[in-house]
């Protein structure tokens, strides 16, 4: 079990006592936003990077667009994935390890916190 699946078992679980049918929805997307964010700080420090080193590979709205792509790839591989029968597997091994769920504020401050830190590593020169 990845720590994606089981940050996706943890908000699952917990929209899962508030919003029965959506539950699965807010998770995959939380997953993807997480995934997302991440694959975005690393593209902006790489690009950052690779400008200081005067390495020119190709321009900033070609990035953005490849960014794009590579997001909605992640949102579909995540809801093919987390949609069926995957996760019931995953909250199955949750269940019989009996961990305890991650805190639902710290799991929204993870994307939130890459985003901040891509954007101030985005705006340094």
């Amino acid at each position: 079990m990845t720590i994606f699946d089981e940050f996706v078992i943890s908000v699952f679980n917990y929209y899962k006592t508030r919003f029965k049918r959506k539950a699965n929805v807010i998770a995959i997307f939380y997953v993807s936003v997480l995934q997302s964010s991440l694959v975005l700080l690393l593209g902006i420090f790489f690009a950052k990077f690779l400008r200081q080193m005067k390495v020119d590979t190709m321009s900033a709205s070609k990035a953005w667009t490849l960014f794009i792509i590579a997001s909605l790839i992640i949102y579909f591989i995540n809801w093919l994935g987390y949609s069926g029968k995957k996760r019931r597997v995953l909250n199955a091994k949750q269940i019989a390890r009996k961990s305890t769920n991650h805190s639902i504020w710290v799991l929204w401050l993870l994307p939130l916190g890459t985003i901040a830190l891509a954007m101030l590593i985005l705006k340094k020169t």
